[in-house]
């Protein structure tokens, strides 16, 4: 598969009219079929169903596009950063999930654009499993992973933060007036968890026996939507310190959990890869800020 027509597929799949996206490329229409048409004969399968006014993806249609997006972003952003040479410029990508980390890098990252305007970062937000799946494919340069996981096959800094564990609730709420959350706290109350805690049974040694006792209403990867859901159902949003507005005027708290429960936090790349140069001054600035 040709990068060049892997574009045009993509823009057919964004605009779900051949037409238009022949005009948005600057080719005829014709020409376009046909390079579709190749591409499915190449591939062996049907991509798109051509309808009277509109077309729609196969399943495998939407496999490629995904693919794609990664492959010519990809492409793109080792163009930019080769075209750089002698110059610190080019794309910086990381993903992440929410944490308080995530200040200290962003100081080093806003440091970094106003000493070398020409760098244009990206962000992309996900959790450990996620972001360490697009590491590898190459489609970002960082992670920043929370939690204990494995390590060897990175390079890898972890910060001094640590993110710690808590309950965020409805200031009117009872459990409010604690300044500790203990476990048997928790029993027969709606609780709302990350997605990624509950599959790596983060609690299940927090709250040990009492687990069978704990009323779990639903799961986030998003903290911002989670807290829509404690504002307006009153439900308990067990999340890290620091992610949501709790100050004196905001209508949550947050109270730590008794035992304390923290996570550290590490930013890790691929080994055996080579940098480009404002990645390695990324790392060199964080680095710089950890001694």
């Amino acid at each position: 598969m040709e990068l060049r027509v892997l574009r045009y597929f993509l823009a057919v799949a964004q605009t779900r009219n051949i037409t238009h996206a022949a005009r948005q490329l600057l080719i005829s229409q014709p020409a376009l079929s046909k390079q579709l048409a190749d591409l499915e004969k190449e591939l062996g399968t049907t991509l798109f169903i051509r309808g009277h006014r509109q077309i729609t993806l196969t399943s495998a249609g939407e496999y490629l596009q995904a693919r794609a997006v990664e492959l010519v972003g990809l492409a793109d952003k080792t163009m930019v950063n080769l075209r750089a040479d002698q110059v610190i410029s080019g794309e910086l990508t990381i993903g992440a999930g929410e944490s308080l980390g995530m200040q200290r890098i962003m100081r080093v990252l806003s440091q970094l654009t106003q000493d070398y305007p020409d760098v244009k970062i990206h962000l992309r937000s996900g959790n450990a499993a996620d972001t360490e799946a697009q590491l590898s494919k190459g489609v970002l340069d960082f992670a920043v992973i929370m939690g204990e996981r494995p390590l060897e096959q990175y390079h890898y800094l972890q910060l001094p933060e640590r993110d710690q564990w808590g309950v965020v609730m409805r200031r009117t709420d009872s459990l409010a007036q604690r300044a500790e959350i203990r476990p048997q706290d928790l029993c027969q109350y709606p609780l709302v968890l990350s997605e990624q805690a509950v599959n790596a049974r983060r609690f299940q040694s927090w709250w040990g026996n009492l687990g069978p006792q704990m009323q779990i209403l639903g799961t986030f990867t998003l903290v911002f939507n989670a807290q829509l859901l404690v504002r307006n159902s009153g439900a308990y949003l067990l999340t890290f310190d620091h992610l949501i507005d709790t100050s004196a005027h905001s209508e949550l708290v947050f109270r730590p959990l008794t035992p304390q429960l923290t996570e550290p936090i590490t930013v890790i790349w691929k080994k055996n890869t080579v940098q480009s140069k404002v990645a390695q001054l990324f790392v060199e600035r964080l680095q710089a800020t950890l001694a």
